[in-house]
């Protein structure tokens, strides 16, 4: 008797693995990776939440290649090494497409990966230039880079609120810091630097730096991190005194920031894209992912349009080849929710326009 349960559980075992294997066959991944955990947590959700929208819209239609399309969603919790071990569990279950990661310290080191197992990859967020100066055709980004919002911050300081004394701070991560040493450049000797040093990441107290910062006597200080931090950087340099607002990135645009900082965050300046909120072309994913998720975040329609681009590919060139994919993608305007899509030669969008928003009255509003 034991035999035959035994023999039945090993057929049963069998089946089971065989149809996995023929749904597989029968599908098209796409995975989906950022943060989903953790303090940056609501910038994966985000991410996550339009790809989402994406894949269900196509498997409306039909799928792709009459394939079921399927999600696949991972968390590299903002961790390098976590992002790696994600792209190899992606690799290895054989999707074909990435939108992600989030973080540029994540994304650097996993689209390595990528790129050698023939995936495209396509960032909606990570900003650091490195990224796609690195030789790899299967790795784009739709959205800016650093050394463009570097300039465009410098710009704003010099030309607006033009301070004699600043100081520059950062979380000593790829992003942050490749930031604020954009900054800095782009500052050039325009405007007297009297202090700069990095922060411990997620450090609960930062009041030893901002005291530091405040002895210096800045008119303004600049930050290159995320929103979590940047929150907590303005809420306590409120409470120690430290009135000069603070010039960041888009790392912290997000409602997020406002709620961990409070009131102190009246006054803070983040170079952030325009608002797609008027725009024709985003209109539809607005009414769609409010009505599924409620507000989009900052990268949403990023994140959208990326995966947008990866299924558009394989519709177009009849493969999940991602030789083929890349070559196609690298050639061709897509239509985005922020206008048209192409890239340049190393990947990169052609037109990437950062402008200037300011917290006012508890929200994000672009200055003229």
């Amino acid at each position: 008797m034991r035999k035959i349960v035994r023999s039945m559980m090993i057929l049963s075992l069998l089946a089971a693995l065989a149809g996995c294997a023929k749904d597989d066959s029968e599908v098209i991944k796409i995975g989906a990776v950022g943060p989903m955990t953790g303090d940056q947590s609501k910038m994966g959700t985000d991410l996550k939440n339009s790809v989402e929208l994406a894949v269900a819209e196509w498997n409306e239609r039909g799928g792709v290649l009459g394939k079921k399309i399927v999600m696949i969603a991972g968390d590299d919790q903002a961790d390098p090494k976590q992002a790696v071990s994600m792209a190899n569990k992606f690799i290895n279950q054989k999707v074909v497409g990435v939108v992600g990661h989030w973080n540029s310290s994540c994304s650097i080191p996993a689209s390595k990966y990528y790129n050698d197992e023939n995936v495209v990859m396509i960032t909606p967020a990570t900003t650091n230039p490195k990224l796609t100066l690195q030789g790899f055709s299967r790795v784009f980004r739709v959205c800016g880079t650093d050394d463009q919002q570097g300039r465009i911050a410098a710009e704003f300081v010099v030309n607006k609120l033009k301070p004699a004394r600043i100081a520059v701070i950062h979380d000593k991560t790829a992003y942050g810091q490749g930031l604020a040493e954009y900054f800095k450049k782009a500052l050039g000797e325009k405007v007297k630097i009297v202090f700069y040093n990095g922060i411990v990441l997620r450090d609960a107290d930062y009041k030893a730096v901002l005291t530091a910062i405040k002895e210096t006597k800045p008119d303004a200080y600049f930050f290159g991190g995320v929103y979590p931090e940047a929150g907590r950087l303005v809420r306590q340099a409120n409470e120690i005194g430290l009135a000069a607002p603070m010039i960041t990135g888009d790392g912290v645009f997000d409602p997020t920031f406002i709620d961990i900082a409070g009131k102190a965050a009246e006054g803070a300046f983040v170079t952030f894209g325009r608002d797609p909120s008027g725009l024709p072309t985003a209109q539809s994913f607005i009414s769609k992912y409010t009505a599924r998720y409620g507000s989009p975040g900052p990268y949403s329609l990023n994140a959208y349009d990326a995966a947008n681009i990866i299924l558009s590919a394989i519709e177009k060139t009849g493969t999940t080849d991602g030789a083929k994919l890349a070559a196609y993608i690298s050639k061709t305007t897509f239509k985005g929710g922020f206008g048209d899509i192409a890239f340049d030669k190393n990947g990169d969008v052609k037109k990437a326009p950062y402008v200037v928003w300011a917290v006012r009255d508890g929200k994000f509003q672009q200055v003229p």
